[in-house]
C-alpha cells in the first residue's frame, strides 16, 4: 500500500527556525499489477474468437418419385467446372453441344439462359469434375447467388461427361 515516511518534530515559523524536510511518498504498485492481470484474464476469457463462416445451402426435401418436378430439357443448363479455371457447359441433355468458357464469361452465359427461360422453371445443374479445385467449385456456387439463380443442384459427373471433357482437354492441350 502507500507509505508515508514521518519524521521530525513540530514546525515553527520564524526567522531562526529551520524548515523541516519534505516527506517522500512511496506508492506500492503490487495491487495495481494484480488488478491488471485480473482484467487481462477477464477479457481473454470473455472475448469471442472469430466464428467460422459457412455457406448457406438449402437442401431439398426427400420426396417420392411421383411427386418430383419434371423439368423441360430446354430450361436446364449443365455447368461443369474443370481444371485450369475452365468451365464446360451444355444446354438441355445434348452433350454433343459442349462449350467451354472461363469464370469471366460464365456469368453472361447464365444470365442469357435465365433471360431466355421462364424463371420458374430455370434450373442449373452443377457437376464439378475430379480435377476441379475446391475454390472453383465455391466460386460457381457463389455465382448462383450473385446471379439470383434460385434453382440449382450439385450432382456427381457421369463417366460419359468426364470422358468427353477429358477428350476436349486433350485436343486443346490442357491435360
Amino acid at each position: 500500500m502507500a507509505e508515508i515516511s514521518v519524521g521530525g518534530g513540530s514546525h515553527k515559523k520564524g526567522p531562526g527556525v529551520k524548515k523541516s524536510k519534505k516527506l517522500s511518498t512511496r506508492v506500492d504498485l503490487t495491487p495495481m499489477v494484480d488488478l491488471g492481470f485480473l482484467l487481462i484474464t477477464f477479457f481473454i476469457f470473455t472475448t469471442t474468437m472469430s466464428k467460422p463462416v459457412a455457406m448457406k445451402m438449402n437442401l431439398p426435401k426427400d420426396v417420392p418419385d411421383q411427386d418430383r418436378m419434371n423439368l423441360k430439357k430446354s430450361c436446364v443448363i449443365t455447368v461443369m467446372p474443370a481444371r485450369n479455371n475452365q468451365i464446360y457447359y451444355y444446354e438441355g441433355d445434348d452433350l454433343q453441344q459442349l462449350h467451354a468458357s472461363d469464370f469471366k464469361g460464365i456469368r453472361d452465359i447464365l444470365l442469357n439462359k435465365k433471360a431466355r427461360t421462364d424463371p420458374k422453371f430455370f434450373f442449373v445443374i452443377l457437376k464439378p469434375t475430379r480435377d476441379a479445385s475446391y475454390r472453383n467449385t465455391v466460386n460457381i456456387l457463389d455465382e448462383m447467388t450473385i446471379d439470383h439463380i434460385e434453382h440449382y443442384a450439385m450432382v456427381d459427373i457421369s463417366p460419359q461427361e468426364d470422358q468427353v471433357i477429358g477428350a476436349t482437354q486433350q485436343v486443346n492441350g490442357l491435360r
